[in-house]
């Protein structure tokens, strides 16, 4: 098992999409929120590998994982490290991933 560490901007992903659903759909959908992302958080801690290397791959990102929250259309973004996982971003699936990802590790 490898701890997740996430990023300042993963926090700041993760409040983000808390504070919208609450204004959205209520505090139980938030709620639902928090609980689904902590779940999928604690799946790729115990299987690190398990996420999906496609966007690294299509961005030229060695390394770059994406794993995806329950039924929501959230994405981790996610490295692999010798002794943790360091999440970078939590990202909805409607966003431009591929222009926020590239912008933000220099690619394309």
């Amino acid at each position: 098992m490898k701890p997740a560490v996430l990023r300042p901007q993963a926090l700041r992903d993760r409040q983000g999409e808390v504070r919208y659903c609450r204004k959205e759909g209520g505090t139980r959908l938030a709620v639902t929120v928090v609980e689904a992302t902590n779940e999928a958080l604690d799946q790729i801690e115990l299987e690190p590998g398990m996420g999906s290397p496609r966007l690294g791959n299509l961005l030229g990102i060695p390394g770059l994982r994406t794993w995806r929250v329950g039924k929501f259309p959230l994405l981790w973004c996610c490295f692999e490290r010798a002794d943790h996982l360091d999440v970078v971003r939590l990202l909805d699936e409607r966003q431009d991933i591929l222009a926020i990802l590239g912008d933000e590790f220099g690619s394309n």
